[in-house]
């Protein structure tokens, strides 16, 4: 048969695809600043009075946990690792939105290594995964959160004011 040959030279010659899970452990401490860096702008006050010693321990464990689904093709660690964060910060006194930032920070500095370092026709693929990772990981830390908030009453999630009327 020839179409064995002419697959097989075809193979032979494809270009590398680039394995974003590697690109980003390559690239790990300027994703892992970015990532600090927005996450100070965005004003999360307990990440603030946390410490930065604090903050860049857990964005680094977040882009680990990343790293490893990548590999792994796993999100079940990423769900119980996102739920432990929830109890941890809310235990703590963070708000949902701070720690909901933390994981919309690595995803930003996730992704801009990814538009610069992978080639534009596995840019969607990298992207898509990226995404469904911290997505399902946000899915997760939200719902943990909240079943948590609903035991008690947290400021954060007090919605009263939108069904107290229009009266002032």
């Amino acid at each position: 048969m020839t179409s064995w040959p002419l697959c097989h030279d075809v193979l032979e010659t494809e270009v590398a695809r680039v394995d974003v899970e590697e690109l980003l452990s390559q690239r790990r401490s300027e994703v892992l600043d970015d990532a600090f860096a927005a996450l100070q702008r965005s004003a999360a006050v307990h990440y603030e009075l946390s410490g930065e010693e604090f903050t860049r321990e857990r964005l680094a464990e977040l882009f680990d946990i990343v790293v490893t689904a990548l590999h792994d093709r796993e999100l079940a660690p990423v769900g119980s690792y996102a739920e432990g964060v929830a109890e941890h910060r809310f235990e703590a006194g963070f708000g949902i939105s701070e720690v909901q930032t933390a994981f919309n920070v690595m995803e930003e500095a996730m992704w801009r290594q990814a538009v610069v370092g992978v080639p534009a026709d596995e840019l969607a693929e990298a992207v898509g995964l990226l995404g469904t990772i911290l997505g399902f990981g946000k899915d997760a830390l939200a719902r943990r959160y909240v079943s948590l908030s609903s035991q008690r009453h947290v400021p954060t999630l007090d919605l009263s004011a939108l069904f107290a009327g229009t009266q002032g």
